[in-house]
């Protein structure tokens, strides 16, 4: 139980994003983060930057583990007060600056934007899917706070507004995505670690999120039987069988991080 001293001492905090922000909804909710999840999956191998997550040899050594913790990274920004999601959000840079040393080369402008970019498609295209259509303040709002993770990584040519950003989200789909060996490799790793049936499911589902370009690059083909599980999936949240239901379609080892997907304010 919450003392009166911190419960004003909580309401006196300045956060990254403001408390009843459609971004903090959004990123509270564990069902819409597992189709952020799916959909950067598909995306991920994709950038013709990818082989920068592969000169660690991270990403294909535990490729789930590599992607729930850039969604741990974002969820902490948007969920902490200022400070602290200012000192992640330079965390990030300072990683990345070591591994360009390590390399002696430097990861280009455009593959830091890319991801921005993918984090704020998955997010509407998410919560869209298994929630309402969002309003266009709404996603300008969403913009807004990846804009400024951007800002304050250094960025440059970033789009100034919601509208630029989803004229230059087209351009970046069809100039810095490509399917590689790297795509291949990528996708037998998913494969590998989630076994045939999850495997199976990730595909389908990432149908219902990834942009028409994306499923071309894949040739993932329309979404079937996916739509009528998702149902399912919307009916068991009201009988608070979900849980249940995420624990069965990702593996034991990450019963952890599924558990933590959902945000109580």
């Amino acid at each position: 139980m919450q003392s009166v001293r911190e419960h004003y001492l909580i309401l006196e905090m300045e956060f990254f994003v403001e408390k009843g922000s459609i971004v903090r909804k959004i990123w509270g909710k564990g069902d819409t983060i597992l189709f952020v999840f799916a959909g950067s999956a598909a995306e991920f191998p994709l950038n013709k930057a990818v082989d920068w997550l592969y000169f660690t040899g991270r990403l294909p050594a535990d490729p789930l583990g590599r992607l729930f913790s850039t969604v741990a990274y974002a969820r902490r920004i948007i969920f902490s007060e200022k400070d602290a999601a200012l000192k992640a959000i330079d965390q990030i840079t300072s990683i990345h600056q070591a591994v360009e040393q390590n390399r002696n080369d430097k990861i280009p402008d455009w593959a830091y934007r890319d991801v921005l970019f993918m984090l704020i498609h998955y997010s509407i295209a998410s919560f869209e899917l298994l929630e309402r259509k969002l309003s266009e303040e709404e996603k300008e709002e969403l913009f807004n706070v990846f804009y400024r993770v951007g800002e304050r990584m250094g960025l440059k040519a970033l789009p100034k507004n919601f509208h630029e950003w989803s004229i230059m989200h087209k351009e970046h789909l069809y100039n810095d995505l490509a399917k590689s060996h790297y795509t291949i490799d990528l996708y037998k790793q998913y494969k590998k670690h989630l076994g045939g049936v999850r495997f199976l499911i990730l595909k389908e589902s990432q149908k219902l999120v990834v942009p028409h370009h994306v499923n071309q690059l894949l040739h993932l083909g329309k979404a079937t039987w996916i739509k009528l599980i998702v149902s399912i999936y919307k009916f068991s949240r009201i009988i608070k069988l979900d849980g249940l239901i995420r624990a069965i379609i990702l593996p034991q080892k990450y019963k952890k991080q599924i558990k933590e997907l959902d945000v109580e304010e």
